[in-house]
């Protein structure tokens, strides 16, 4: 059988992600079971539309639990890097300011973390890959469509 990569996270990443298997193993499954359990007991199986759902409810809750197990079997936890001079990687917040004065702050994560309405950008984006390594001081440019942004990077820092 093949290696298979890790799977890299920042702490609350994967207490997130724990929270969400412990959930659909403790919760979600229980209320599935007693929605087919409703279901068998309305009657007929073979026209039942509430136990084909409850079903599939049910094959949707046992493979999301199992990506989930994946996840957690081959994750590997960044630890934060102290010092004012820390460079970004996993876990890190960038705060940028472009060129007009406005500023934007970045959580760098791991794909299975990422979000760009919360600002955390996966580590493997185009935008992520261009901020790794970075640190205060330096500048970055950040292809945003057919243009380019520039960015100063004021702070990285680890939460």
């Amino acid at each position: 059988m093949a290696k298979r990569d890790p799977i890299y996270l920042t702490p609350k990443g994967l207490e997130k992600i724990k929270e969400e298997l412990r959930y659909l193993k403790e919760e979600k499954r229980e209320e599935i079971s007693d929605y087919m359990g409703q279901a068998i007991a309305d009657g007929d199986l073979r026209e039942s539309a509430a136990y084909d759902e409850a079903r599939m409810l049910q094959s949707e809750n046992e493979a999301r639990i199992a990506d989930l197990e994946e996840i957690v079997h081959r994750a590997q936890v960044v630890d934060a890097e102290e010092g004012a001079d820390a460079a970004a990687r996993l876990g890190a917040s960038l705060h940028l300011e472009d060129d007009d004065g406005d500023e934007v702050v970045f959580h760098l994560v791991g794909t299975h973390e990422a979000d760009v309405l919360e600002g955390k950008i996966s580590d493997e984006s185009p935008l992520g890959r261009s901020l790794m390594g970075r640190r205060a001081g330096d500048s970055v440019e950040v292809p945003l469509g057919s243009s380019k942004v520039t960015y100063q990077v004021k702070n990285v820092q680890f939460d």
